[in-house]
């Protein structure tokens, strides 16, 4: 079966006129966000000059939005030279948050996050073979399901879901099994191979999703998940030359003494070569998803729906580029858990190329979306809306050794903050459902100023006395840490 015919392969929309009852005009910004976001500013440094959106209960009627949610895969930030349309539209247009995470920097955890606003520890899916612990009641394309909405998802799902299983929720699908090219896929439950480059089709599906609203006025819910950045990285034939810009590193690629570090990383044997090579497929593979962004952008604007349509943007985690010799992502260190974060709501007054300095994670998404769609919470949640003026001075990142072999990292949690990171490592590991096993007993600990040491270099930890931890505040880090892990 070749790609799909009814869009062109370079993602041009069609000169479509705009769908009656298709605009949803009027529609203005809830619980005040652009206030809750001057407030932030303040430390923020958000720029003057934004739209205010008229507040709760100012008696305007808004029809509820459309939601367009695109998570990349395996994408670390530092990536924008492939992605300028995206950033024209959703961050000059938009929102760009400045400390986006991923409460865990792995896969199918991090989807799962995403879809039910929980952390790991509390939704199950602990590592790529447990997709099967997440309670799909808890799931934002549940409750927006049930609210009303059409949904749809295009791409990858979740790790280890067998392809013959339909996405629960999703009434229109194409799942994808992962890969770039002639790739197999669940269409609405028929699996079939589709000859084609997956950017391309994900594209073209999530385009005839968006022109049905033609002929059903439902608000819709389109979760657009390419397989992009992930290795092994294939761009796009039109693409597989393509120069990108020259990098030399960071200081931290690699670092030159490791001795402070976990033993993991002091065998690390990542380059600064490998980091270049893999850097250079994955902005290739990224020039399709901006394609694919731009395709999809036009096309809500010919069919009268970009105006409330509230768009979010992430990658399911980063990607370290050598950092620390490590050429993977599931470490605590920051290239393996920021992620490029940006949200766009025109008709709720996110229109105006504003930069947000929240620290904020993929858990944020499901409460957003909810928020934005007027549907209740439900309980259990961990994030919190990005519409309010919620803020966090840390975020909990986690990651879950899966058996016990291997020489990669053990089990580890941290208190992420914008200033400092505290990580501890632990005997634990998981089974395939997700389940824990093992002592608990911390095996190492990590402590760096980042204000200070932005990459990393100096565990500050190594060697310390009790009176050196006292003095960096240490019990206090580990005390909240427990704290976190536990509730």
């Amino acid at each position: 079966m070749s790609e799909h015919p009814s869009t062109p392969d370079a993602g041009t929309p069609r000169a479509d006129t705009p769908r009656a009852g298709t605009p949803r005009a009027g529609a203005v910004g809830r619980r005040g966000f652009i206030a809750g976001a001057a407030a932030v500013a303040a430390s923020a440094a958000a720029p003057a000059g934004l739209a205010q959106a008229a507040p709760a209960g100012s008696g305007t009627s808004a029809a509820r939005p459309n939601i367009l949610l695109i998570v990349t895969d395996d994408h670390p930030k530092h990536t924008e030279w492939a992605l300028p349309k995206t950033i024209a539209w959703l961050g000059g247009q938009g929102v760009t948050f400045t400390h986006g995470h991923s409460a865990t920097p792995l896969c199918a955890p991090s989807r799962s996050s995403v879809f039910s606003g929980k952390h790991a520890h509390h939704h199950g899916v602990r590592n790529n073979a447990a997709s099967h612990s997440l309670d799909q009641s808890t799931t934002v394309q549940r409750h927006l399901k049930q609210a009303g909405y059409r949904t749809g998802l295009f791409g990858k799902y979740l790790n280890s879901w067998a392809l013959a299983d339909n996405p629960p929720h999703f009434e229109e699908w194409a799942l994808l099994q992962p890969g770039y090219n002639d790739a197999r896929w669940n269409v609405d439950g028929a699996v079939q191979q589709i000859e084609g480059y997956t950017t391309n089709i994900v594209r073209n599906k999530t385009l005839d999703f968006i022109d049905k609203a033609a002929d059903d006025s439902r608000p819709w819910f389109a979760y657009v998940t390419p397989y992009a950045s992930h290795a092994p990285n294939v761009p796009a034939p039109k693409y597989a030359q393509t120069p990108v810009p020259a990098w030399n590193g960071r200081p931290s690629v690699p670092e030159a003494d490791r001795s402070d570090k976990p033993a993991y990383i002091r065998n690390a044997t990542g380059t600064l070569d490998d980091a270049r090579e893999l850097r250079t497929r994955q902005l290739r593979s990224l020039l399709s998803v901006d394609d694919a962004v731009q395709a999809i952008r036009d096309r809500l604007a010919a069919t009268g729906q970009l105006a409330n349509t509230l768009v979010i943007f992430t990658g399911d985690n980063g990607y370290t580029w050598a950092d620390h010799g490590w050429l993977k992502k599931s470490v605590p260190y920051s290239p393996a858990h920021e992620v490029p974060f940006y949200l766009s709501w025109p008709a709720g007054g996110l229109d105006s190329g504003t930069t947000d300095g929240r620290i904020v994670a993929n858990i944020d998404i499901a409460p957003t979306i909810l928020d934005a769609a007027g549907v209740a919470r439900p309980a259990g949640q961990d994030g919190q809306s990005l519409l309010g003026t919620a803020s966090r001075d840390h975020l909990l990142v986690q990651w879950w050794k899966q058996g016990t072999g291997g020489t990669g990292p053990k089990t580890w949690a941290s208190y992420v903050a914008k200033d400092k990171q505290y990580t501890e490592y632990y005997d634990l590991h998981t089974d395939a459902t997700g389940a824990v096993s093992g002592t608990g007993q911390v095996a190492f600990r990590e402590y760096y100023d980042l204000a200070a040491d932005p990459h990393q270099l100096r565990n500050l930890l190594h060697q310390a006395t009790p009176q050196q931890e006292q003095a960096l505040g240490i019990p206090a880090l580990a005390a909240r840490l427990a704290a976190d892990r536990a509730s």
